[in-house]
């Protein structure tokens, strides 16, 4: 296990920050602190510059025109491709995995570039905006040693467009209830960079995903932690998601266009 400092670094939460995704980075601290694992959290504005030394970094979601914003001023930095190519992990959500393709939809349905670091695409679709409660299959992620067995992912979603994966990545889960990517696949994963449409935020929902994204820069030889209470959370929100209880009420419009 590494013995140095773990740097966390969460971009544009001004632009990217919507929906709590932020906590995202609280977990990964605390479990690192309660590991007694040196760490340091850096949170990057809009008009700073990118470091490109920190271990994992963080992408929230937004909204369309923050996201797009984001999106341009990512690609002119260009700190983020060097700190992947160092071998960096980044966790994106919604709109911050969107990013991460190769374009996406802005408010205007038109097509706008984004970072080519996962082999997808994000499109409009004459379907009802997904929201709601977001659940997978058992689910697994590979790491450098073997593949580390998440369980469940749980959280919820609130998009309008549909991510097409390409051949080159694998998708983080397979959709339990709700809409995920929109074929019946949640989220991307290409090596160490992943992306998913889980709010929550997604780490306090699923520690096991948190642990895997820190395997990736400590080892997969973590302590153990008691997570007694965020399973006693997760078993509700679980069993609340597959009796869709969570379920938002849809317009005779939306129920039409779905069918």
């Amino acid at each position: 296990m590494t013995t140095s400092t773990v740097r966390i670094v969460s971009l544009f939460p001004e632009l990217l920050g919507t929906y709590g995704d932020g906590g995202n980075a609280a977990v990964l601290a605390r479990r690192l602190q309660w590991r007694d694992i040196a760490h340091d959290h850096v949170t990057v504005d809009a008009t700073d510059a990118i470091p490109t030394t920190g271990d994992i970094y963080l992408v929230g979601g937004g909204e369309d025109g923050p996201q797009t914003e984001a999106s341009r001023r990512l690609l002119a930095d260009g700190g983020l491709h060097r700190a992947v190519e160092r071998g960096a992990v980044v966790f994106a959500v919604c709109a911050g995995m969107q990013i991460l393709g190769h374009r996406f939809p802005d408010g205007a349905g038109r097509d706008q570039p984004g970072l080519g670091l996962l082999d997808c695409v994000t499109i409009r679709v004459d379907r009802p905006r997904a929201v709601g409660e977001l659940l997978t299959t058992d689910a697994t992620i590979a790491l450098d040693g073997g593949t580390m067995p998440l369980g469940s992912l749980t959280g919820f979603e609130n998009h309008a467009g549909r991510t097409v994966p390409g051949e080159g990545v694998r998708p983080l889960g397979a959709v339990a209830v709700g809409e995920g990517n929109g074929d019946g696949s949640e989220g991307i994963v290409a090596g160490r960079v992943i992306g998913t449409y889980l709010h929550g935020p997604a780490l306090a929902r699923n520690p096991a995903l948190a642990d895997a994204l820190l395997s990736f820069v400590v080892g997969d030889d973590l302590a153990p932690l008691d997570d007694t209470e965020v399973d006693a959370l997760r078993a509700d929100r679980i069993r609340a998601a597959r009796a869709h209880e969570l379920a938002p009420r849809r317009s005779w419009r939306d129920r039409l266009r779905r069918t």
